[in-house]
């Protein structure tokens, strides 16, 4: 017999196979004898209680059966060498690479343009911006292969349960390299050490059954005959054509967004989010969530989700890396962007999170912000790039970001002293009033004070809060119908992903990717 168990331990009883199948055992009334075998189906962290906290597990349990460990069918993909149908995929990030596979289930040959480099020439890049402070524009965290998301964490947790199958998604990512434990456990993390390999595998895929990725090929200009789309430019001249262009380019391409505006094709500003990272001990956090002094050996490193409505407008936690660090992640020159990442184990000393605050149209009116688009899609963008801007100014150049301890900043002071930092450039004191409007500088302070009264040892000196944390999301929407996923405007394209505002995360990204993919195959075959 074969059945689905559910037990409920503590750490180091969870951690150890020989005491799960006695607990296994006792919980049916069997001998240990008959417990064949077992594995994971679901593990989750229960800190609710203050006493103890508990590891919730449902196992596949093998009963007087013969065990057979998980399988994982791995998807076959066809060899479109010689495919008559081509579709042009603009981006490699998560939604692109993910259409991409998808179109080599189904036959058709994807043609990926990717304007940064491979990641293993990506990562010199990195290095320049983390040491001297030097931005490549083509080259940086948030463009090159595996888009943002290869170098911001890896969390592959999405409550987006409609948008498409997750459980495939998390096959896909195990099929190319991922530990099988992103299909247990309820917060999955693969980490930013890790993911580069799992990339680097499913472009290898793409390229041996036939499709194509090709690196540093910024598209520069459409091809559009009537209301079609035909095709892509790219700055060093090629004209590639194809039956479709899927257009997944991330929420940082701005050059896409100035391009479509100025071919008269529809885009919409997108509300987005605005604030700081705001970086603790791992220890505070592991003793305020775990209720300990000490976290152990058989626990994680802590995380946390926090929200709160200041005045109407909501104030929330983003991307929270715990054992992580706060990584440099503008796109262009003199600008100061921060962002989070931890790696597999998530063995770093700190904690980091972006802290930030819902921005829209009409917040514009509060900022007092009158931009060269005013009025125009791009309003948002531009408003996003000036904070980005002053933070730059405020740290002096070389991605050094500007940084307050919490409760200095919360109660408007300079801080005469900063804590050690995870983040590489350097920090110093500046004034956040001279960075963030006044409606996102005070949302924060009075966020942050009420996480303080929710969480112990939270609202502390000895976290810094550093800025800014502005790529949340993309400022911009592309529009599409819901019922072809084209552009309403222009036939055969399709804006895909977290760029033009249909996917938040990379598991979502990933589901979008596919999903548009499916819908180009539907029409092409």
């Amino acid at each position: 017999m074969i059945q689905e168990i559910s037990l409920k331990l503590t750490p180091s009883e969870a951690s150890n196979d020989a005491v799960i199948k006695r607990q296994l055992a006792q919980s049916i009334g069997k001998a240990e004898s008959d417990i064949t075998g077992f594995y994971r189906l679901k593990q989750s962290i229960d800190a609710r209680s203050r006493q103890q906290v508990w590891i919730n597990l449902t196992l596949q349990t093998f009963i007087n059966e013969p065990y057979h460990q998980r399988v994982v069918v791995p998807v076959t993909f066809k060899d479109v060498s010689k495919a008559k149908n081509k579709v042009i995929i603009v981006g490699a990030g998560p939604a692109g690479l993910f259409a991409a596979l998808r179109l080599l289930e189904m036959g058709i040959k994807p043609i990926v343009l990717e304007r940064g480099k491979d990641v293993r020439a990506r990562r010199r890049d990195l290095a320049a911006l983390n040491k001297e402070g030097t931005v490549n524009p083509e080259s940086n965290y948030c463009f090159g292969e595996g888009g943002a998301g290869t170098y911001s964490d890896g969390k592959l947790y999405t409550r987006s349960n409609k948008r498409g199958n997750i459980n495939r998604i998390l096959n896909l990512f195990v099929q190319f390299g991922a530990e099988e434990k992103i299909l247990y456990e309820a917060h999955p993390h693969i980490g930013t050490n890790k993911l580069p390999h799992i990339i680097t595998a499913m472009r290898e895929a793409i390229i041996e059954h036939g499709g194509e990725v090709r690196f540093q090929k910024k598209v520069t200009d459409f091809i559009i005959e009537g209301n079609s789309i035909k095709g892509v430019q790219t700055f060093d001249g090629d004209t590639i054509t194809g039956q479709a262009v899927i257009l997944a380019t991330g929420h940082s391409a701005r050059d896409i967004f100035e391009l479509l505006h100025q071919k008269n094709i529809l885009i919409e500003a997108k509300p987005f989010a605005l604030g700081i990272r705001i970086e603790h001990p791992q220890s505070i956090i592991d003793a305020a969530q775990y209720h300990c002094a000490v976290r152990g050996d058989y626990l994680p490193p802590a995380s946390y989700s926090l929200v709160e409505q200041v005045n109407g407008r909501g104030v929330f936690s983003f991307c929270m890396c715990p054992g992580g660090i706060i990584a440099p992640a503008a796109t262009g020159p003199n600008e100061l962007v921060v962002n989070g990442w931890s790696p597999s184990k998530r063995n770093n000393p700190y904690a980091n999170s972006g802290m930030v605050v819902s921005v829209d149209e009409e917040s514009l009116q509060l900022a007092k912000f009158k931009g060269s688009q005013a009025g125009t899609p791009l309003t948002l963008m531009e408003f996003q790039q000036s904070v980005e801007q002053k933070a730059y100014e405020a740290g002096g150049g070389k991605s050094v970001a500007p940084a307050l301890r919490v409760v200095d900043f919360c109660n408007g002071k300079i801080s005469q002293s900063l804590p050690d930092c995870s983040y590489l450039p350097g920090i110093i004191a500046a004034d956040f009033k001279n960075i963030l409007p006044n409606f996102v500088h005070k949302s924060l302070q009075e966020g942050i004070k009420a996480f303080g009264k929710r969480m112990k040892g939270y609202y502390t000196n000895d976290a810094i809060v550093v800025a800014t944390e502005s790529r949340t999301s993309s400022p911009v929407r592309i529009p599409r119908n819901s019922d072809s996923l084209q552009h309403p405007q222009i036939q055969h394209l399709y804006p895909c992903g977290e760029g033009a505002g249909y996917a938040g995360g990379i598991v979502s990204a990933c589901m979008d990717g596919e999903r548009v993919a499916d819908m180009v195959a539907s029409i092409l075959h």
